[in-house]
């Protein structure tokens, strides 16, 4: 994450849930806060209701691709909190993906268009979605 960092301290994931705003899909619930900063800091909260810790980390590790990818379209100077729900587990990235801009995009923290620096939909695929493509047209 080149122009984020990660909220890790308990005192700083209280703050954002009591004084920040919500928004809730059925994947994911994201809270905001703005941070006083030029950067974003990004927290991601997956509880032992969603799985194992296999699971769990899954989910961490799309969350944090996905976030990687749009971070760009991301207004600077919030603290993000991710909180994962029980239906996650079945995520695929592109869900993950598209549920993080839509919650962003509810609590006003992506850039309008016009100030986005977008990246095409190839280049938002991961490096194990392209594999699979590509393997896939040599078989053809």
């Amino acid at each position: 994450m080149k122009y984020s960092e990660s909220l890790k301290k308990n005192r700083d994931f209280r703050k954002v849930y009591r004084r920040g705003t919500s928004a809730a899909e059925r994947y994911f619930v994201m809270y905001v806060l703005r941070n006083g900063t030029d950067r974003n800091r990004l927290g991601i909260s997956v509880s032992k209701k969603v799985g194992n810790s296999v699971v769990r980390h899954h989910i961490c590790r799309l969350v944090r691709e996905s976030y990687r990818l749009r971070e760009t379209d991301f207004r600077p100077g919030y603290d993000i909190i991710l909180m994962a729900r029980p239906d996650a587990s079945g995520c695929t990235q592109r869900e993950v993906s598209d549920s993080l801009y839509r919650l962003g995009g509810r609590l006003h923290v992506i850039l309008p268009d016009d100030q986005n620096k977008t990246v095409p939909d190839d280049a938002r695929k991961t490096e194990s979605e392209n594999r699979f493509q590509n393997k896939g047209e040599e078989n053809i």
